[in-house]
């Protein structure tokens, strides 16, 4: 009967372990890595990792939940810190910028590795997202925090054209300095 909850926890620790080599290799070598380059990653035998994802779809689209649930948790304390008054919106909004431009660098590529196979699953999290994006914007000019006509799409092509892995931390640091300028009046920085 202690055979059974043993096994689970095996079984669990397997699917965790070929989770997190799958995602380490999609990002560092691309999503073409081969499934046995995977197990052997994740320390599992390739049978292991095909009882877990039959396909490479499946696999992918594992590592893509949990990168929208990393997302997800995050977008709900920000947006749950706006409504009970621990963080103000304007703050929210500019860590929120650091976090995409600077602190996820992984994500990022992440994201960018899997474009094209797990399309259903990025649009979710790009349309959680922007309706973060739009409660917080919303929250930030009931505060006056923004200039009046700055957009939820305003701050998305602030994200869209942030600088890339190729520009200094520095550089990222002082484009976050510029973009809170661009968005907030002087009183607000």
């Amino acid at each position: 009967m202690t055979e059974r909850p043993t096994r689970r926890a095996d079984a669990l620790r397997n699917r965790e372990a070929i989770r997190a080599a799958a995602r380490d290799l999609v990002i560092d070598r691309g999503p073409g890595i081969g499934m046995d380059e995977i197990a052997s990653a994740a320390g599992v035998a390739v049978g292991t990792l095909y009882r877990h994802f039959p396909t490479k779809k499946d696999l992918i689209d594992a590592i893509v939940a949990d990168l929208a649930a990393v997302i997800g948790r995050s977008l709900d304390a920000a947006l749950a810190r706006v409504a009970d008054g621990a963080g103000s919106a304007i703050e929210e909004l500019v860590a929120l910028l650091q976090a995409v431009v600077i602190d996820m660098r992984q994500e990022r590529l992440l994201r960018f590795a899997v474009t094209g196979l797990a399309e259903d699953a990025l649009h979710e999290i790009q349309q959680r997202g922007r309706d973060a994006l739009e409660q917080i914007v919303a929250a930030a000019h009931r505060d006056s925090a923004l200039y009046p006509d700055i957009t939820v799409d305003d701050v998305i092509l602030l994200l869209a054209t942030a600088p890339g892995d190729d520009v200094s931390a520095a550089g990222q640091l002082r484009w976050l300095t510029l973009a809170r300028r661009a968005l907030t009046p002087a009183a607000e920085r």
